[in-house]
């Protein structure tokens, strides 16, 4: 599986996103039950301030002061505000007072209450829910406790029956809470903030480093499809670390395959040099011997003419003239090779040109006990005639050295998709496996009288047509093949 490093930023940022969704919703959720807990918190105290002057009431229920009736109503103010600032003076922002349920409030304090002016009296909004929730306590034996919230704090109340010598009396207890804004919602906020912030700035960062790989990547494709593969272009920096180090190793191997390709070209060069020079020392070899048995031969008989008289001397020149001719022969099969005549091609009807070919080389062909057969399905084409007959006299005389005595030679001639293909086919064993690299070079052979050069004609006929010949190894015996492109044209 292919793997892209855009995909993986991508991954990274949406993982990112949401570790940052999910501590945003675990800090929320974490500033709701702290708020919770401080109302309740909040609440409990404000339960236990109202439980403490309903103990320090009945602490005071049998003095003297608590026979003070509703004839001295003064006095039992006084002293139950004295009572209240004993019992809320340890109580931040706890407020109270003694609420009888006939007549209202009998006293109230605020000992912790930090304003320049002290408060005497309970706070006249607050009025109808402290007269509320102290009916409730009336004639109970627990603390009733009541919360009204507002967007941003929270009023408690709690009152708690009063039992002893006047009755219908209650304590009660009032606080505020802030819940919204608070402190910790500012931290909350804070906490948000900063963490959004380092989102942004995060996926700003994965999307420039995205789009800035992405941008060099593309730059670094394009760069190299515009070079040929041979020559690889110089990479320009991209200040990128790790895309650098990328660069700096395609530009390092780039210059490496420089100049292995130029070795390699001058290797090229040498070995083609080497091979011209090893071919034109076969051909001067085979020259040299082609053409030093004749000269020794006319040298061993004009010199035995001179010593033996007149009478010697025609028959000595009749040798002579043999072979000055093969000589003669032998020059002219050498021009053929070296000649390139362009070939003159022309409308052939086929089935007639072979059986023309054939019909030269039948006579010899008999002598040895050898017969014919023309095949094929090819009957039109357009060739040089003279030079593809050339060509076949070369195939179907070796084919005669080499086919077994009795046996028959094929000529065909075949039509495939792409090509016209004229092949000759005998029993023979073939050439030996030692030549058959350097097969169609002149003067190869594996006779010792060949001449090595009727082989060479056949490649320079098929080359010159555009064509090739080849060798091939079959059941029957060995087939040579001249392959021209089809239609030829």
């Amino acid at each position: 599986m292919l793997r892209s490093l855009r995909g993986r930023l991508i991954v990274l940022l949406v993982l990112l996103v949401c570790a940052a969704l999910a501590s945003g919703i675990l800090m929320v959720g974490l500033f709701h039950q702290s708020a919770a807990a401080q109302l309740g918190q909040a609440a409990a105290e404000n339960s236990r301030a109202c439980e403490a002057i309903a103990t320090a009431y009945r602490q005071v229920g049998a003095s003297p002061a608590a026979r003070v009736g509703t004839s001295d109503e003064t006095a039992l103010n006084a002293r139950l505000t004295t009572l209240l600032e004993r019992s809320l003076r340890g109580r931040p922002a706890v407020q109270g007072g003694i609420w009888r349920n006939a007549t209202g409030s009998l006293a109230y304090a605020y000992p912790t209450y930090v304003g320049a002016v002290q408060r005497t009296a309970p706070p006249d909004g607050e009025l109808p829910r402290i007269r509320a929730v102290n009916a409730q306590a009336v004639g109970g034996d627990h603390t009733v406790s009541r919360h009204y919230g507002s967007q941003s704090q929270t009023l408690l109340l709690a009152a708690c029956p009063l039992p002893g010598p006047v009755p219908n009396l209650t304590a009660w207890t009032m606080t505020m809470t802030r819940t919204f804004p608070s402190h910790s919602y500012y931290q909350l906020m804070a906490g948000l903030g900063v963490l959004l912030v380092t989102v942004l700035a995060a996926a700003l960062l994965l999307t420039h480093l995205t789009m800035t790989w992405s941008r060099h990547v593309t730059r670094i494709e394009a760069a190299l499809n515009a070079y040929d593969l041979a020559e690889l272009p110089v990479l320009p920096a991209t200040r990128e670390r790790e895309l650098d180090r990328i660069v700096l190793a395609l530009n390092e191997a780039g210059g490496r395959l420089s100049v292995a390709r130029q070795r390699a070209e001058t290797l090229a060069r040498q070995m083609a040099t080497a091979e011209r020079l090893a071919a034109i020392g076969r051909v001067a070899a085979g020259v040299a011997h082609e053409i030093r048995n004749p000269i020794a031969a006319m040298r061993l008989k004009a010199e035995s003419a001179v010593a033996a008289g007149p009478e010697r001397q025609p028959q000595a020149l009749a040798v002579i003239l043999g072979q000055i001719e093969r000589l003669d022969a032998l020059v002219r099969r050498l021009l053929s090779i070296t000649e390139h005549d362009e070939p003159r091609r022309e409308p052939v009807q086929v089935e007639p040109f072979l059986d023309a070919c054939i019909a030269e080389h039948t006579d010899l062909a008999a002598a040895k006990g050898l017969t014919f057969r023309r095949d094929g399905d090819l009957r039109e084409a357009r060739f040089d005639p003279n030079q593809l007959q050339r060509a076949l006299d070369n195939l179907v005389l070796n084919a005669i050295e080499a086919a077994p005595a009795g046996t028959r030679i094929d000529v065909t001639a075949r039509q495939t998709a792409d090509a016209a293909v004229f092949s000759v086919l005998d029993r023979g064993a073939g050439p030996p496996a030692h030549i058959l690299d350097h097969l169609f070079e002149p003067f190869v052979t594996g006779r010792p009288d060949g001449t090595g050069l009727g082989l060479s004609i056949v490649r320079e006929v098929a080359e010159a047509h555009g064509g090739t010949a080849r060798l091939m190894r079959t059941a029957d015996g060995t087939l040579f093949e001249i392959v021209l492109p089809w239609p030829i044209s």
